[in-house]
């Protein structure tokens, strides 16, 4: 058995003693993360691609797409400001799947090019900084719930779709000759303005489409009462489909985006990790460990001393704590020599007080005060065979010392 060094203890933290104390919260926050991975790999699978028309999942637009190439539109999938300006032309719909991605900037590009492009151009949901750009003169108002809705207006391609499925965000407008359909507390939820009522110069030569939800387009939803022909007839109103999906990683994007990353958090989701820290810190309360007073109360049986000693040694021997066994030795030792020499409570564990009067009642064996000090206070040893000696000492230690007081003449009190 080697001896500890002098910066370590035998109770100083082990690798085999933290994963000990620490492997059940690792475990537990291991299996938490297993589930979020989990939990965010299945959620994640339902918006995977989402309005992307070559994507085949729910959410995703495959469908549409070749429903629209059967039909002769040759959809072209742009995720770049440039890009979709630059394809954009006069017998030519440009889709915008998320204008409120797009900074002023972008807003802008795309609004100088589809002026001159005179084609159509279609935003969805769109909020009311794109508004602004790309359809001045309209305010969004709140959103509703997207459920099955009837056109109740005179626009062919709501006329001949029917019901489908619209809500989402609400606009208003005071063009007298703009398109309002699917109406929600008189507020549409499709709006076609054309180019003259949109921007104010020259004729019709084109329009812009507002969609408030994308739900007509979505593939799980595009069989659906009259979705798939509200979506063809919008979408493929000229030969050239031009179908923009913003993205972050656009150039543009990334160097005038001026939000930070928790604008782009939704609020609900603020929102819930408030509540989930509130109710953490409220469990925490509830659940902490609330200490008060000792209680006392009988044992159900009586261990002998002996035994209680002996299983509390074992303890110390098994965790190799000679430091603290010898530590408990010696302060025991101190704590009956004191009345013994007559050393006052408050000075047992004081080497200057109580070694000198120690030494001073063992004049007989000629005990050094250097020896007693480093018996009463000295370090730990450094094997077991050590601690048994110097346990050993102690008891001779003390023996002597009872023995001199009882041997030693007393004074008679009327002396």
């Amino acid at each position: 058995m080697t001896a500890p060094t002098a910066y370590s203890t035998s109770v100083s933290p082990t690798a085999a003693r933290i994963w000990a104390r620490s492997r059940g919260l690792l475990i537990a926050l291991l299996i938490l993360a297993l589930g979020g991975i989990t939990i965010a790999a299945l959620k994640s699978g339902e918006q995977h691609g989402r309005l992307d028309p070559r994507s085949a999942d729910r959410t995703g637009s495959r469908a549409l797409a070749t429903l629209l190439s059967e039909r002769g539109v040759k959809t072209d999938v742009v995720t770049s400001t440039g890009e979709a300006a630059a394809a954009a032309g006069p017998d030519t719909t440009l889709l915008i799947t998320d204008p409120n991605l797009l900074t002023d900037r972008q807003l802008g590009t795309l609004r100088t090019a589809t002026a001159r492009a005179t084609g159509r151009t279609i935003l969805l949901a769109p909020g009311q900084a794109a508004l602004d750009a790309l359809a001045p003169g309209t305010r969004a108002a709140d959103p509703t719930d997207t459920t099955v809705r009837a056109p109740d207006c005179t626009l062919p391609a709501a006329r001949r779709a029917g019901d489908a499925d619209l809500g989402g965000v609400r606009y208003r407008t005071s063009a007298p000759d703009a398109d309002r359909c699917y109406l929600v507390n008189g507020l549409p939820t499709l709006l076609r303005l054309p180019d003259d009522a949109a921007d104010g110069t020259g004729p019709a030569a084109g329009d812009t489409v507002l969609l408030g939800a994308p739900e007509p387009l979505y593939n799980h939803r595009l069989a659906e009462r009259g979705n798939a022909s509200l979506a063809l007839q919008l979408l493929g109103s000229h030969r050239h489909l031009v179908w923009y999906l913003p993205s972050v990683s656009d150039p543009a994007t990334a160097q005038h985006h001026e939000h930070s990353f928790l604008d782009l958090i939704p609020s609900g989701w603020r929102w819930g990790l408030l509540q989930l820290a509130i109710a953490a810190v409220l469990t925490a309360l509830w659940r902490a460990r609330r200490l008060g007073p000792l209680v006392p109360e009988r044992l159900p049986v009586t261990v002998p001393a002996a035994e209680t000693t002996e299983g509390r040694a074992r303890l110390y021997q098994q965790a190799d704590a000679r430091d603290q066994a010898a530590a408990v030795l010696r302060s025991a030792t101190r704590t009956r020599l004191t009345p013994l020499v007559g050393v006052p409570p408050s000075d047992v564990h004081t080497a200057d007080v109580l070694v000198p009067a120690v030494a001073a009642r063992l004049t007989s064996r000629g005990e050094s005060g250097t020896a007693l000090h480093a018996l009463l206070f000295g370090p730990a040893p450094g094997d077991d065979k050590a601690l048994v000696q110097l346990a050993d000492q102690l008891d001779d230690l003390e023996r002597s010392i009872l023995l001199q007081e009882r041997h030693a003449p007393r004074e008679h009190p009327d002396s």
